[in-house]
């Protein structure tokens, strides 16, 4: 068990570990951008670099950098500066700088760059952002990062007293530099000093490092190792420089430079800032007066004609400004002078061969004097020496001899003449090929003097070890051919040169057999005697040995063809491989023979002469046109390529090749020649590769379509192919397909007897893809009689070589079956019912909706029908023919209806009927009927389809009658010879344009009965004006004729007025109103009748009682008689209650309990209808105190 528990915890913290990795792994491919750390702490004014590097990319390894700053005052705002991509990426505060490199970014490499800032201003500081735009597939890691810098005040101040020193030689020199800062952060001060001498680079003297370690220069190491310099510091910010034991070497400006160094958060140390200070010019003036001399010259051992030059050297202090005396001695003899002014005295001797050139005497400069010997002599041979004297100016202005010295001796000794030299002789090779160039080099290695002069020899020695001269070149530079190369050499076969002193070629062309042997080169050394003769002084010699290889060994011709049998139209190589392997220098002349097939004859067909032309036979020119012919760079093999190959070119093939060899005197000999093997070439037709397409397929369109019928070549012989396509139909009733049409390989169409017969030619469109393999036949406007099975023939045809047509082979394609049938009858018109019911004189629109249809092309016939009550068959109304064309029905035409009807088609499928105005006659049922026409591929029309619509179901009806007359009733009472108005008011009409008939009747009455507000039976009302709803007044009755005015107040009240009332005007007054509309023909019509309420009027006469006034009065009656009662007997209830309150609790009155029963009954009022008599106001039962 614990073995288990063991196992699977390995299990478990190996998946952990996995898992681990990949995490891991998934971290290290994330883009990484990292920046210097910072904060950085930087001074005004200095050149600063932040660098930034991007790992774990994807994409190129030139990356892209960015950098923006976040600035104290705004730390959340982007503010961008550089970019290494974009020239507009720079904000307008950093433009200029970009542009004017104060600020750039250095492309360390692709993927590591530095943002440079040549002069750091305080408004730089910030927090500085690098970003690298994405490479990566996807966005995965940092793309930025950012850090700190801190630009501070630049405090560091250096100064030195600027001054001109003059010291003598081995004084002391001290100098101070003062040294300080103001920087609050922790910080180094690094000091050194400095020597520039004129214009030469300044050298460090000593320094002192930031971490507090003394440094000398390379110049003054030693001195300083010694004690001779020192570098102190003098309080806190002052440092002294001392050099002990000046020497001239330390003349020039001296000046201390400082640094200030702060360390940044990755532990380096980083210059903030530099200072120098003026300088102190030291001036070091020598004390040494002594004078040491040397004397130097190259070598101590010479050969006589040689030059030797020796050098007396002066190392003194100031030699400038002081004078000397040289003279040069030879075995203690004086040779020459020179004096204080510096012109040389030789002795005898000498001042001979001074004036012949051999020597002379001369001053180099104030400390360097030279004697040279141009050609010495064996009597040179000695010590040699020089003298020199210091030349003192008293105060007199003499000079006096000061001190004087002299080196050692310097001995040479001068050799004989004998020659030293050493010859070398190089070949070209050791073994050659006859016909190519010997080329030899002799050159003289060591002991050569330039002004000796070489004669040379070439010798040859055979190998019966005879040796014969081949040429000569003379010390005088002229050549001499020997006996046996004198022709040769005529005709440039031998050359001699003189590279360069000391180094000769000797160049042998078109070598022969005869030329193997051993060549020697021998070089006799002259030099010239003085007087003048020319003297040998020794003889040197070398040799190389050099075999020539016969051209003609070994020389065989072979025919060779990788492609004995080829197709039409390919290519065949026949080449003619010469052995051994010639270089292409050697001439060889090879022919290429030809047998035709069936042929016993050999004809010349082509030859690579031997100087490289190429010569055709004249028996098959037309191989010219289709063969090339090569000859190897490398090799004297010869192939012969032919393309295009045709039967013209099947046979036996053999070639001849011919060696020869060119001359020196340009003459030609054939040095062999041999006959190759036969070759025999088969040219075969190309093997077919036709394929055509096998797949079947049905299809079944609708008459009139077109038919695409396709024909698809998958492969093909060659690309140059063409093709003949037949096409054939067949019909059940056929034994064969019948030929519809025929294209053949010059793209000629013929039609074929079916075409013929069935009228096809104008229905036939054939098409070829411009691949190539792809052939269409569309039968346009299809029938039903097109119907069959169709397949297509195809033919491949060739071009052979010789451009003549070949049929390659030929395929049948799979069938397509073609079914053409009539349209399907999709035709359908919108079968909802609908109802409506109209008003008359309005408009209705009828709607037929054409859903769809069986052809797009097809054309439509819509008619509209009414079926309407009482009639036994349905009308025509109107019809639109598929010409556009709309008749009117006998309906129509019989009636007013035509001028009303409007027939539109706003969108294809909707057609809107529009009847205007419409009558209560124009009621009924109403459908429309849809014919569909179709154009055959005869161009005929015919009749597809038709359908009826829903039915719509129209009932017109006249506007309801809403008529309202004020049928309040009222009484008024007219004075005698008064007038009086009688109101008639409309209170609501049918109709906007409805107008109003108007008339006024009267009801005479008498006595009481005059105020009854309903006419007795058998009783007629009288009219007395009426106004017609034309506005044409009718005459006023003789009762009130020239009495009445009439007056229309509104729209709806109406006026009457009677003047000069009398008794007979007594009666119930009403108006009767009539209400009329027009029809939609435009004759009006009345709709409603309604009388108002009557008005009853009583005319008073002048001597009428108050009573009949009052009674006449309905206000009056009413204040009178009604009015006060209730007024009265509200203040008899509010005594009674005063009266009640202020009695005394009393028991003798009835009631139970002991509480009094008072009650007043409503005082009943009566009073008589006709107001004839007062009412009688009773007040009972009860008792009032």
């Amino acid at each position: 068990m614990s073995f288990y528990l063991l196992s699977f915890t390995k299990m478990r913290c190996l998946l952990l570990e996995l898992t681990f990795l990949l995490l891991l792994g998934l971290t290290l491919a994330q883009r990484q951008v990292t920046v210097q750390e910072g904060p950085l702490y930087r001074t005004e004014n200095s050149h600063i670099t932040i660098w930034c590097n991007v790992s774990d990319y994807q994409g190129p390894s030139e990356q892209n950098f960015q950098w923006s700053i976040y600035l104290p005052s705004l730390p959340e705002r982007e503010v961008q500066i550089v970019s290494t991509m974009d020239p507009s990426f720079p904000y307008a505060i950093y433009t200029q700088r970009v542009r004017s490199g104060e600020i750039y970014v250095e492309k360390i490499q692709g993927d590591s760059a530095l943002l440079h800032i040549t002069e750091l201003q305080d408004r730089d500081a910030g927090v500085y952002e690098c970003h690298t735009p994405t490479t990566d597939e996807r966005y995965f890691g940092s793309y930025s990062a950012k850090m700190k810098l801190i630009v501070i005040p630049d405090s560091l101040r250096v100064t030195s007293e600027a001054q001109t020193l003059n010291k003598v030689q081995h004084d002391s020199l001290e100098l101070k530099c003062e040294i300080s800062k103001t920087t609050v952060q922790h910080s180094h001060i690094s000091i050194a000093w400095y020597q520039q001498r004129a214009d030469e680079p300044a050298i460090e003297v000593i320094s002192l490092s930031r971490d507090f370690v003394l440094h000398a220069g390379s110049e003054y190491s030693q001195r300083y190792a010694s004690g001779d310099i020192r570098l102190d510091k003098i309080g806190e910010t002052q440092s002294k420089l001392t050099i002990y034991n000046l020497q001239s070497t330390d003349e020039g400006k001296f000046y201390c430079e400082a640094a200030e160094w702060i360390q940044d958060p990755d532990g380096t140390w980083y210059a903030m800032t530099h200072k120098r200070s003026e300088g102190t010019m030291v001036y070091v003036e020598g004390t040494d007066m002594d004078i040491n001399v040397r004397l130097e010259t190259e070598k101590r051992m010479y050969t006589v004609g040689e030059p030797v030059e020796f050098r007396c050297i002066l190392e003194v202090q100031n030699v400038a400004k002081r004078y000397f005396s040289i003279s040069w001695a030879f075995n203690s003899s004086l040779i020459a002078s020179f004096g204080a002014n510096a012109v040389p005295v030789l002795n005898n001797e000498f001042a001979q061969r001074e004036a012949l050139g051999q020597l002379k005497v001369s001053k180099e400069s104030d400390s360097v004097y030279i004697l040279k010997i141009y050609r010495l002599r064996l009597e040179d041979s000695g010590k040699y020496n020089c003298r020199v004297t210091e030349r003192l100016k008293t105060s007199t202005g003499e000079y006096i001899d000061g001190d004087s010295k002299r080196p050692k001796n310097t001995p040479i000794t001068v050799l004989p003449l004998k020659t030293n030299i050493s010859v070398e002789v190089t070949n070209n090779a050791t073994s050659v090929l006859e016909g190519e160039s010997l080329r030899f080099g002799c050159n003289v290695r060591t002991g050569f003097r330039p002004q000796n002069r070489l004669s040379v020899t070439w010798q040859l020695v055979d190998k019966q070890n005879r040796r014969s001269d081949i040429v000569q070149l003379d010390r005088d530079g002229t050549l001499h051919p020997g006996p046996s190369y004198i022709e040769r050499s005529s005709y440039g076969g031998i050359q001699m040169e003189q590279i360069q002193p000391g180094s000769f070629t000797l160049e042998i062309f078109n070598s022969l057999k005869a030329d193997e042997g051993h060549y020697e080169c021998r070089i006799t050394e002259w030099t010239r005697r003085l007087d003048g003769e020319w003297q040998m002084i020794g003889e040197r010699h070398n040799g190389s040995a050099v075999s020539i290889n016969a051209l003609d060994a070994g020389f065989a011709v072979t025919a060779i063809s990788r492609t004995p049998g080829v197709t039409y139209n390919e290519s065949f190589d026949l080449q003619c491989i010469i052995k051994p392997h010639y270089p292409s220098w050697v001439p060889v002349s090879v022919t290429w023979r030809f047998q035709p097939a069936g042929s016993t004859e050999f004809h010349d067909l082509v030859t690579f002469t031997r100087d490289g032309g190429v010569q055709w036979g004249d028996k098959y020119i037309g191989f010219r046109t289709r063969t090339a012919i090569e000859k190897a760079e490398s090799s004297n093999n010869v192939r012969l390529s032919i393309s295009r190959a045709s039967d013209t070119e099947a046979g036996k093939y053999q070639c001849v090749a011919e060696l020869w060899r060119k001359n020196y005197n340009s003459s030609w000999t054939r040095l062999a020649d041999r006959t190759s093997n036969l070759l025999e070439i088969r040219v075969l037709r190309p093997v077919t590769k036709l394929q055509v397409s096998k797949s079947k397929r049905s299809i079944t369109l609708v008459e009139n379509r077109a038919i695409p019928l396709n024909c698809s070549v998958k492969s093909q012989t060659s690309p140059d192919s063409h093709f003949a396509v037949l096409w054939y139909v067949h019909k059940p009733a056929d034994t064969d397909g019948r030929l519809i049409l025929k294209t053949t390989h010059n793209s000629v169409f013929e039609y074929g007897t079916y075409a013929e017969e069935e009228g096809l030619k104008g229905r036939l469109q054939f098409e070829r893809s411009l691949s190539g393999g792809l052939f269409s036949l569309t039968v346009q406007r299809a029938q039903v009689s097109d119907t069959g099975s169709y397949y297509c023939h195809v033919e491949e045809w060739l071009l052979n070589p010789n451009h003549a047509w070949y049929k390659l082979a030929e395929e049948v394609s799979g069938r397509t079956e073609v079914t053409v049938k009539l349209p399907d009858n999709l035709l359908e018109v919108n079968q909802t019912l609908k109802n409506l019911t109209i008003l008359e004189n309005e408009w209705v629109t009828l709607e037929c909706l054409i859903s769809s249809r069986s052809s797009h092309a097809s054309h439509l016939s819509v008619e509209w029908y009414v079926w309407k009550p009482g009639h036994p068959e349905k009308e025509e109304v109107v019809k639109l023919s598929r010409q556009a064309t709309v008749l009117y029905g006998e309906l129509a035409t019989m009636s007013d209806l035509k001028s009303r009807l409007r027939l539109e088609s706003p969108s294809p499928g909707l057609y809107l009927l529009t009847i205007q105005n419409i009558t209560t006659q124009d009621s009924g049922i109403y459908n429309c009927h849809v014919e569909e026409w179709l154009l055959d591929p005869t161009n005929t029309w015919y009749k597809r389809a038709e359908s009826l619509s829903g039915p719509t179901t129209i009932v017109v009806k006249q506007p309801d009658a809403s008529l309202q007359v004020d049928t309040t009733t009222a009484n008024l009472t007219v004075p005698e010879l008064g007038h009086f108005h009688l109101d008639c008011t409309i209170l609501s009409i049918s109709s906007q344009d409805s107008r109003f008939a108007v008339s006024w009747v009267v009801l005479k009455t008498n006595g009481r009965d005059r105020h009854a507000s309903h006419k007795k039976d058998g009783e007629e009302k009288e009219v007395l004006l009426r106004v017609g709803q034309d506005a044409i007044f009718s005459q006023e009755a003789s009762p009130w004729e020239g009495r009445l005015r009439f007056q229309r107040l509104s729209t709806t009240l109406y006026r009457l007025t009677v003047l000069q009332a009398g008794a007979t005007d007594d009666g119930n007054y009403s108006c009767r109103v009539e209400e009329w509309l027009p029809g939609p023909r435009g004759i009006w019509y009345k709709l409603a009748e309604e009388e108002s309420g009557p008005i009853a009027v009583y005319v008073q006469n002048s001597g009428s009682s108050l009573q009949s006034v009052t009674c006449s009065n309905d206000a009056l009656f009413y204040f009178v008689f009604f009015y006060p009662f209730p007024i009265f007997g509200i203040l008899i209830i509010t005594i009674l209650l005063v009266r009640f309150k202020s009695r005394n609790s009393s028991k003798n009155s009835e009631g139970k309990n002991g509480v009094p029963l008072l009650w007043i009954k409503e005082p009943h009022l009566n009073y008589s209808p006709t107001c004839l008599e007062p009412p009688v106001l009773s007040i009972h039962p009860g008792t009032i105190d």
